[in-house]
Parts: C-alpha cells; sequence; structure tokens
C-alpha cells in the first residue's frame, strides 16, 4: 500500500527500504550479491544514480558491502554485541578473563597495542582523573581481521608506576585485575556514549567507508572510595556493534 508518507520518501530510501526487508527476511542472506544498479534501474524504473544512492544506503548502516569488479553483497562480518556490565563485572576480570571474552567469545580477536607511554592527559580528561600526569594505553581491536575499535586509556600516573599497566602485555585479566592488585579495583564505572562523524585519522585506523559514523563512549572507572583511576576513550565503528545494557528495575 502506497501511502502520502511513503511518496515523500526519496525514491532511492524506499528501494534501499525493501532491499532491508529482503535481507532481514532472509531472502538475501550473508554473502549473496544484491541486485546491481542496472537490476534496480530496471525494476524500479529509476536513474543510475538513484540505483547508486540505495545501495550506498545499504553499505553505510554496515548491511553490505561493495566488492571492486564483482558488485554489492550483503555483509558476513556478524555485529558484536557490546555487554556494557557484564563485561565490566569482577567475576570477568577477576577471573582472570578479559572485557572482551563477555563480548566476542570465541571469535578470533587481535589487541594491537599501539602505544604505551608516561604523557600529558588532554585536558578533560586530567580534570577527570584529577592529574595530567598519566601513562595511556593506545590499542586498536580487530576482529576477524576487521577493525572495529580504536581505543587510549589514561590511569594516574602514581597509581600505576611500576606495575604491569605500564608493560605492553598486562597480564590476566587485564589492567583491571592490576589494579585490584594494588588494593584500587574499580568498583564503579560511568559510560558517556554519542555518535559523530569520525575524524580522518579514525577513518584510517578503522578502514571505515564513506559515510560511516562512530560510536564514542568515554569510561570511568572509581575505586570503592570514589577516586577515578582510569578514564577510556573508545571508538567504535557504528555499523560493527549492537550496545546492550541490562538493567533491574
Amino acid at each position: 500500500m502506497t501511502t502520502a508518507g511513503s511518496r515523500r520518501e526519496p525514491k532511492y530510501r524506499r528501494i534501499a527500504r525493501g532491499l532491508r526487508q529482503d535481507i532481514e527476511s532472509g531472502r538475501y542472506r550473508p554473502g549473496d550479491r544484491l541486485p546491481g544498479e542496472n537490476d534496480l534501474m530496471a525494476e524500479h524504473d529509476v536513474a543510475r544514480m538513484t540505483a547508486r544512492q540505495a545501495l550506498a544506503v545499504l553499505q553505510t548502516e554496515g548491511l553490505a558491502e561493495a566488492r571492486k569488479g564483482a558488485g554489492v553483497f550483503v555483509r558476513e562480518f556478524q555485529p558484536i554485541r557490546r555487554r556494557g556490565i557484564s563485561r565490566l563485572s569482577r567475576e570477568q576480570w577477576g577471573a582472570g578473563r578479559s572485557v572482551w571474552e563477555a563480548d566476542v567469545g570465541d571469535r578470533e580477536l587481535a589487541v594491537e597495542v599501539t602505544e604505551v607511554a608516561e604523557g600529558e592527559a588532554p585536558g578533560a580528561v586530567a580534570a577527570v582523573l584529577g592529574t595530567a600526569e598519566v601513562w595511556l594505553r593506545r590499542r586498536r581491536f580487530v576482529l576477524e581481521g576487521k577493525p572495529v575499535m580504536v581505543s587510549v586509556s589514561y590511569f594516574p600516573a602514581t597509581l600505576v608506576a611500576g606495575t604491569r599497566i605500564t608493560e605492553a602485555d598486562t597480564g590476566p585479566g587485564g589492567a583491571y585485575a592490576r589494579l585490584a592488585e594494588t588494593g584500587r579495583e574499580p568498583v564503579r564505572f560511568r559510560e558517556e556514549i554519542r555518535s559523530r562523524m569520525p575524524s580522518v585519522r579514525e577513518t584510517q585506523q578503522l578502514a571505515l567507508g564513506a559515510g560511516t559514523p562512530v560510536v564514542h563512549i568515554s569510561r570511568t572507572a572509581l575505586a570503592r572510595d570514589g577516586a577515578v583511576v582510569e578514564v577510556n576513550e573508545m571508538v567504535l565503528d557504528a555499523s560493527s556493534y549492537v550496545l546492550e545494557y541490562d538493567f533491574e528495575g
């Protein structure tokens, strides 16, 4: 049924909506080739640019990917379900597991530590930490060969000096387990989440397609006395994630 609202919708978006429904219904499965520009032009009686825009919408949404010389295909990469609460529980890192294991299970993950250094925190981070003198850890996370997140953690320099947090490999349980060994384990977390368009550098680091937004998560970890023990700035490929938060009412 065509409504006044659907008539006002641009043609390329109507075509993209139909293809999206076909993907969600299983008509087109991961790895399947979608109808090409010529197919869409003939089926919907539209110009090539309209067909191209429709396919571009699906690519921007992360549902499809273009393969040079072959066409546009339903994306095979399955989004990561980031469980925002359970991943930070002490049962996770206290047992020597990475918080990432709660997200990816047995999928192949590579964590590239790109920088571990003593330095000065940006002004906003220094204000939260209460000091500009920090140890920082920069990382890039690559899942099944696809970059999905870049992250930089800031720790008060006096707190982590001499611990494995200042080394490339923080050991079982990661940085939070090492903080626990100093008696400053995090017991409370606060995350601020916003979506935005990536910087040029982030686009390169995450190998993002044109028009793909990112999710910026800023997490503050606090010890039992309320002192901030870490600020973690994360930039996620928005098309690669589902953010899940489980609350009791």
